[in-house]
């Protein structure tokens, strides 16, 4: 059977697709006139795009890299995150993990073991570039998920030069794209995916630039959490803060939702307990060590275990797995928690976020600066802060005596909070603050296979176009920590060897 029908915004290049058979699709149009041509053409210069760039380049392709951000900016989370790497120890028991992990939500066999297989090369190929990788001490030195079928794959987190955040991978990426004379233009947004008879062929820019791209495309243009439509429309967030990029826009879904691209798991996300300080990215709070305090919703009530772990976007409630938090809601505590130390870690603590690293935002270590602009409200008694937070004081009375009757007792009835983490709200002055889901990443964008291809809606491949990173990632439901940067790494290397076997077979068709 053969179809062909419209695709494609009036105005665009790519206005028709046919040949919907075969196991790649391509476009039929005129040809496009380009102004410079390479192999492979990289949509951002995060993790993803980097590790595509670097395995094109070693496969002997000419390879540009296109970065919408200035230099100060540029990297997308790679830059600002955690940087670091699951260390995957056996690939065979890693996608049974990875299968764990998706639960109701598979994904499709062959992106399983691409991930399994590739993931656990990360650190070797990482070590051949040069860099100096070495495991983290402090965080992540066991999976999250141990209870998981597979989860004994899991050995640790490496990162570059054994510390996290602070730049370190983006930086040794940078680097080493520039050793090996790869250019990244930075400030060149791509604005349009170019097609022709065969497929993707290459991209323009913002400035109107068209750059042929003889392999392909690969789009690793990151998430979009900082787009605030798509985040209302897929994750059902309403003015949720950031903790990373401000350019995770979602430049790289659109273009490729304009050929044709089919989505996947575009309701999952990473929230985390934070605060909005104003109206760019928010900070991190963090209650790793904290007592006396209770969280009520717009009610008044308590509604949740208040130390339950949080799992990368994830917590166990009601006996499964569910997505936290995933709406405002009020941080009540005492004189004493507000004596005990800062709410948000330092960077010497947790390197982490744009807030912390690209704005250099602190906190107070007694929070009396976030007293003093407002972040945290102070009242002397309950029913005043009941006032605060618009509640009716005899609510939120009841629920504090209540909590503070299960502190006495060192049992959690309503919500099994452990005992040892029970600490009463009863030394005034109390206060309170708004806590805020804290976006950190999205997951769904293009779908793909296992050969990094994006796959259109009919589940063909679209010859020419690659996806990597946050874009595109692997993640349905579940992840162990540093399984994000792991995914980058992994598929942008394979989008990479893909483009550039595809411009090598092109030029000896």
């Amino acid at each position: 059977m053969r179809r062909t029908r419209a695709v494609g915004r009036p105005g665009t290049l790519a206005v028709f697709r046919e040949d919907i058979t075969g196991p790649e699709r391509g476009f039929a149009m005129g040809a496009v006139r380009f102004d410079e041509e390479f192999d492979v053409v990289v949509l951002g210069a995060g993790a993803a795009g980097a590790a595509a760039a670097l395995s094109a380049h070693a496969a002997g392709a000419r390879v540009v890299v296109l970065e919408k951000a200035d230099p100060a900016t540029a990297g997308g989370n790679t830059r600002v995150s955690g940087a670091g790497w699951f260390i995957n120890r056996d690939p065979e028991r890693a996608a049974v993990f990875l299968r764990s992990l998706c639960g109701p939500f598979p994904v499709a066999e062959d992106v399983v073991e691409a991930w399994a297989r590739e993931t656990a090369l990360n650190s070797t190929w990482l070590r051949e570039l040069g860099a100096e990788v070495g495991a983290s001490a402090q965080y992540h030195t066991e999976a999250e998920y141990l209870g998981l079928d597979g989860s004994d794959c899991y050995a640790g987190m490496d990162t570059v030069g054994a510390r996290m955040g602070n730049f370190l991978l983006y930086d040794f990426l940078l680097g080493a794209l520039t050793d090996r004379g790869i250019e990244v233009r930075f400030r060149t947004p791509a604005t349009e995916l170019l097609a022709e008879s065969g497929g993707v062929t290459g991209v323009q820019t913002g400035d109107g630039r068209r750059i042929r791209a003889q392999g392909g495309v690969v789009l690793a243009t990151g998430g979009f959490a900082a787009n605030p439509r798509m985040v209302r429309d897929h994750l059902g967030l309403s003015d949720a803060p950031i903790w990373g990029s401000p350019h995770s826009t979602g430049d790289g879904h659109r273009m490729a939702q304009r050929l044709g691209a089919d989505l996947w798991h575009m309701g999952n996300m990473m929230t985390i307990t934070g605060v909005r300080i104003d109206a760019g990215p928010g900070a991190f709070l963090a209650l790793w060590a904290a007592h006396h305090y209770l969280f009520v919703g717009a009610d008044g009530l308590r509604f949740v275990d208040e130390t339950a772990e949080n799992r990368h976007g994830h917590i166990y409630r009601n006996g499964e797995l569910e997505l936290f938090p995933q709406r405002r809601f009020h941080l009540n505590f005492d004189e004493r928690m507000r004596a005990a130390g800062p709410l948000s870690p330092s960077r010497e603590v947790l390197p982490v976020g744009w807030k912390l690293l690209m704005e250099d935002f602190s906190w107070s270590a007694d929070n009396s600066a976030e007293i003093d602009r407002g972040l945290i409200r102070r009242a002397d008694s309950l029913a005043e802060l009941a006032e605060l937070i618009d509640v009716e004081p005899a609510t939120l009375e009841r629920t504090v005596a209540r909590y503070n009757k299960a502190c006495e007792a060192g049992h959690d009835d309503s919500f099994g909070r452990s005992p040892r983490t029970l600490a009463p709200v009863s030394q005034p002055p109390f206060y309170v603050l708004e806590v805020a889901p804290l976006l950190g990443w999205s997951n769904g964008g293009p779908r793909r296979d296992g050969r990094a291809r994006v796959l259109d809606v009919d589940g063909a491949a679209i010859a020419g176009l690659y996806a990597a990173g946050e874009v595109s990632s692997t993640y349905s439901w579940a992840k162990d920590g540093g399984f994000h940067i792991a995914d980058a790494l992994a598929f942008g290397r394979v989008a990479g060897r893909e483009a550039a076997d595809r411009a090598d077979a092109a030029r000896f068709a």
